[in-house]
């Protein structure tokens, strides 16, 4: 829709001075207020939904990220996903923020492979991204081996990701076998622990263009931040994040203001540090 919009319609229906094209065949009638008649139970619960929802928006801690000192097109000089580099800079990211920690992360793969496929979890945290973060932790570790760290890690992370997008993960599994565990009414301690699990990071990249139409790298200016969603923990964070052309990457990090141990804006700029780092290794290739 925005594809077409910034390039079929701006051309086509607008004139330079963003009005119509074309003349006004006839005077559109005037907007007119709506009464409603409502009954005392209808306003109750509009009031209380009402209420709920401004606690709700009140909660949300949400900030937008541009990361405009490099893109994916760098990234990808580094012959690296740029898909994974972000996620490696946001294990990066997390692992400092929480005071070196690691937590369970999700990432949404497609699975538009298969009729009527939606998606399936990547999980990003693996022992090879471990290894990573705790190199570009450690004072006495090496460029080298932090690059080479990385490379494995992107790899592990490569897989993963192709796995899931072609029926081999294993989180819609382990989801199918706990319906039939509660249809058949039998108790599986094995995945009530795993599925009971918090995903304290949630993430997720939002697909920029559908059709090829627009080409960002000539029109900056019709670039669009794109959208996020929220985190599906209380203590959490929700990161999505969107690659609009090769030069600008932008984050949505959203969190709650209720949690003590989380803040939109500290994590952003974790994140904004992990990549700078990430990028310094490469320093060579540019």
């Amino acid at each position: 829709m925005l594809e077409y919009c910034c390039n079929e319609e701006r051309n086509i229906l607008y004139r330079p001075d963003g009005h119509c094209r074309g003349e006004m065949r006839f005077t559109p009638p005037q907007p007119q207020r709506l009464h409603w008649d409502l009954p005392p139970m209808a306003i109750s619960r509009i009031e209380a939904a009402l209420k709920s929802a401004q606690e709700q928006i009140a909660d949300l801690d949400l900030y937008v990220l541009e990361h405009d000192t490099f893109g994916k097109g760098d990234v990808k000089k580094c012959k690296i996903s740029p898909d994974a580099f972000v996620q490696m800079a946001l294990q990066l990211a997390y692992y400092r923020d929480a005071g070196n920690k690691f937590c369970l992360t999700y990432e949404a793969s497609m699975t538009r492979l298969y009729l009527e496929g939606r998606t399936e979890t990547v999980r990003p945290v693996t022992i090879e991204s471990a290894a990573f973060v705790k190199a570009m932790c450690n004072p006495s570790a090496t460029k080298e081996e932090r690059k080479r760290l990385l490379y494995t890690a992107v790899e592990k992370h490569a897989l993963s990701y192709k796995l899931a997008m072609t029926g081999k993960g294993i989180d819609r599994h382990l989801f199918c076998l706990y319906v039939m565990s509660k249809y058949l009414k039998i108790e599986s301690p094995f995945l009530a622990k795993v599925l009971g699990e918090p995903w304290r990071l949630s993430t997720s990249q939002t697909p920029t263009q559908q059709t090829g139409k627009l080409d960002y790298n000539s029109y900056p200016d019709r670039i669009a931040a794109g959208g996020g969603f929220g985190p599906v923990t209380k203590d959490g964070y929700g990161v999505s994040y969107v690659f609009p052309g090769d030069y600008v990457i932008y984050f949505h990090v959203s969190s709650f203001n209720s949690s003590p141990s989380t803040d939109s804006r500290r994590f952003a700029r974790r994140i904004q540090e992990s990549m700078k780092e990430m990028r310094e290794m490469f320093a060579d290739t540019f």
